[in-house]
């Protein structure tokens, strides 16, 4: 057994870089002015924030007021579905989503529809892609706004969110992409991709927990659901975390400058991996197999029982998930697995791999060796058929 714990659960949190750490410590204590303040240490907190919203902002080439700070992807979410809705209802109370979204956006729609807006729930492919010209056929006149996700946060499928945001583009009905889990991994320029609002976050590129931002391209319509001061354009009330802002900022900046080499090493020990695994019998690839993240694997083994292939592996210190970590504690199968056409028992028995820049091909064949005799141990004692 390797002393070391080996993190394959990069999808669900990453470590803070320590180069993030040193630059947010001053603003924890030195630095620690409000930004709404006058006086000279209210003054320099808020340069330090309007840098910080520059420095994302460069990146997904938008402009400085296009960038509103949140506490993260759900928070994001949730202003990008209800701020649309509540703003533009006089037009119509129509929203498309995918039916593999993040429950941030699943259950806010729920919500809508409680409220009196019709949501349609885009199927996908076995593959989890959804079908572009699916969504030109479901877009009535009554439709304010289309919401797929960049990728599956669960099996890593890259959606087609170019050719979505022309349709909804040439429909003039706003389109909205959670990006959480392909900042830092994919190339986003919000001029050559014309999504209206964006949804990212700190903590999956070695970031702090607690904040996100939107982007909202300027024009949108859109409505604060928090409401109190005049702060984020008034539209997130709230005094301004200075600190988690510039963690956020310099996360970005260094996983963007290494986003090719980490992705290629990244990419050989996926499929170096799903290789590997997929020789392990009765196991099936979930997700596409190419237009899929560098990091995921996501492989169901028939016959096991993904909450207790985990716990096997967390005593040998592999750290992995069965899904979401939003949902992990769930019952319920996952909800991206039924929607690509697997069973249930077969939902209940997936394993996510998710690596990180660091990984090691040593900790990859660990990993897999662990895999293969927990897969055994539990298929002589599992009750499942």
């Amino acid at each position: 057994m390797m002393k070391k714990i080996i993190y394959l659960d990069h999808a669900a949190t990453t470590p803070v870089d320590k180069e993030v750490l040193k630059e947010m410590l001053p603003f924890f204590s030195k630095k620690y002015g409000n930004a709404s303040s006058l006086h000279k240490l209210g003054q320099e907190a808020r340069l330090a924030l309007e840098n910080a919203r520059e420095r994302i902002a460069n990146l997904i080439n938008a402009s400085t007021e296009e960038i509103i700070f949140t506490s993260g992807g759900t928070e994001s979410d949730n202003l990008a579905l209800r701020g649309i809705a509540y703003a533009n209802k006089e037009k119509g109370r129509h929203i498309i989503v995918s039916s593999i979204e993040h429950h941030a956006i699943l259950n806010t729609a729920e919500d809508l529809e409680k409220e009196g807006f019709k949501v349609t729930y885009l199927p996908v492919d076995s593959f989890g892609l959804v079908d572009v010209e699916e969504i030109k056929k479901q877009i009535t006149k009554e439709t304010i706004l289309v919401s797929v996700m960049h990728a599956n946060n669960e099996i890593g499928t890259i959606e087609p969110i170019g050719e979505i945001a022309e349709v909804c583009k040439e429909k003039n009905v706003y389109f909205h992409s959670d990006a959480v889990q392909t900042f830092g991994k994919l190339k986003i320029d919000v001029n050559k991709t014309p999504v209206d609002l964006l949804s990212l976050s700190a903590h999956k590129i070695y970031g702090p927990k607690g904040i996100g931002a939107l982007y909202i391209r300027k024009g949108t319509k859109i409505k604060s659901i928090i409401t109190g001061g005049p702060h984020e354009k008034n539209l997130r009330a709230g005094t301004e975390n200075v600190a988690l802002a510039v963690g956020f900022a310099k996360a970005s900046e260094i996983t963007h400058k290494n986003m090719e080499k980490h992705n290629e090493r990244m990419k050989r020990l996926r499929d170096y991996a799903i290789k590997k695994l997929s020789e392990i019998e009765n196991s099936l690839l979930n997700g596409h197999p190419t237009k899929r993240l560098s990091n995921n694997i996501n492989i169901i083994f028939r016959g096991v029982e993904g909450e207790s292939l985990v716990t096997l592996l967390s005593k040998d210190r592999i750290m992995a998930s069965t899904g979401s970590a939003c949902s992990s504690k769930s019952l319920e199968p996952s909800h991206v697995l039924l929607a690509i056409g697997r069973k249930h028992e077969e939902a209940h028995g997936s394993l996510r791999l998710t690596l990180g820049k660091d990984n090691t091909k040593e900790e990859i064949d660990y990993a897999i060796e662990r895999i293969e005799k927990n897969v055994e141990k539990l298929r002589k004692i599992s009750a499942i058929s």
